[in-house]
């Protein structure tokens, strides 16, 4: 948890110094937004990527890879003087994030049998806490000292910190010891599914790409949302905080949740939270009522993600477990940035959001529906061999 709090800097320092860098380069707010782009690109690919890696090696290599880059990145952009040279280097930031997001929840799972729902959200709760901690962190310096000097800052600081905390993982997975069996860690077998492993992965990435499509909507839009109900932007910045404050609380009482009834089954749970939580955003749109339902929301989706960690590695081969987790988590980073996208497409030619958050619903049913189907077609577990 710690080495991810510290990693997914990566995610949110672009965020907080955005305004700074547009007008150092003087550049339009959309070209101001690029390097986030580029570092979402740069974090679905490394999930990817660095999954294959983890599945060869462990995560001890795939985390020295990912301090080398974040420290290159943030110290390299401190001193860029184009907004493409600092998107660039942005990218690369995203792909050392990765590294502590998908790959090491995919590694952790390799450690654990009866509590790998609450070990898997716990360190994915990494993401949420460097959300909530990062921004504060870079106020001490950032008003005075300017995004350039918080950057190295924020560069050298994790490779100092992550490099000795990822020597206390150096132990290989116990699939990757000798003497383990080949379906994984030597512990249960997958579950047995009427599936094939392929026809499971695309299922689980376009699932992924549903309820993230349905997620992006309230936590892209909300502040804009506030604005044009008159409530402001202060208004719409708290209610993301709230849904970030609950997006932890939902995280680890998922992990729980799943240690009890499995990966799909938390994951049906959360989803259809999650649908609830959307459709009440559209008859209540008063101050207060909006406050309640974007805390509902946080408590219904935060478990979502992870519990796409727990199925992989409930039905598939652990010895793949990198790689394929990395592709599920890709998937739901191009739900996020395409459900962005749509909400302010829909928007742009309704003039309002709620055909927006129907959109996102509409997203949402088709992950509950792929949810049932691996439910359905899901069979007993074989007795493990004597």
């Amino acid at each position: 948890m710690l080495i991810a709090t510290i990693g997914s800097v990566g995610m949110w320092s672009v965020v907080v110094v955005l305004p700074a860098v547009q007008v150092e380069f003087g550049v339009a707010r959309a070209d101001a937004s690029l390097p986030y782009t580029l570092t979402m690109v740069g974090f679905a690919f490394g999930n990817v990527f660095i999954g294959r890696i983890l599945d060869r090696t462990g995560i001890l290599v795939p985390l020295i890879v990912a301090a080398v880059a974040l420290a290159v990145g943030f110290v390299g952009a401190a001193f860029v003087n184009s907004i493409w040279a600092f998107a660039i280097l942005q990218c690369l930031i995203g792909f050392g994030a990765s590294a502590t997001f998908g790959p090491l929840i995919a590694d952790i799972s390799h450690w654990f049998e009866k509590r790998r729902g609450v070990a898997v959200a716990a360190a994915a709760s990494g993401n949420y806490f460097a959300g909530a901690i990062w921004p504060l962190v870079m106020q001490l310096s950032l008003p005075t000292e300017g995004w350039r000097f918080t950057y190295i800052a924020i560069g050298l600081f994790c490779i100092v910190t992550m490099i000795p905390l990822t020597w206390f993982l150096r132990r290989r997975p116990p699939h990757m010891t000798a003497g383990a069996t080949g379906n994984g860690s030597g512990g249960l077998p997958p579950r047995q599914i009427d599936l094939s492993p392929r026809a499971l992965q695309m299922l689980l990435a376009i699932a992924g790409l549903g309820c993230c499509v349905a997620m992006a909507m309230p936590q892209v839009h909300i502040v804009a949302y506030c604005v044009d109900l008159g409530f402001g932007v202060a208004r719409g910045a708290e209610m993301l905080s709230l849904m970030l404050v609950g997006g932890v609380v939902s995280r680890l009482a998922s992990g729980f949740l799943a240690d009890y009834i499995g990966g799909v089954k938390t994951l049906l749970v959360g989803s259809v939270l999650q649908c609830l939580a959307l459709m009440a955003y559209i008859p209540f749109d008063g101050l207060a009522s909006l406050y309640i339902v974007s805390l509902i929301f946080g408590l219904s989706q935060g478990g979502i993600v992870p519990s796409y960690a727990i199925i992989v590695r409930e039905y598939l081969p652990a010895r793949e477990a990198g790689q394929r987790v990395g592709i599920v988590i890709m998937a739901t980073i191009v739900g996020m940035a395409l459900g962005g996208w749509l909400s302010g497409l829909i928007y742009d030619i309704t003039g309002s959001y709620q055909a927006a958050f129907l959109n996102g619903i509409a997203w949402n049913f088709m992950n509950i529906l792929i949810m049932l189907l691996i439910l359905w077609r899901t069979g007993r577990r074989q007795p493990l061999a004597a």
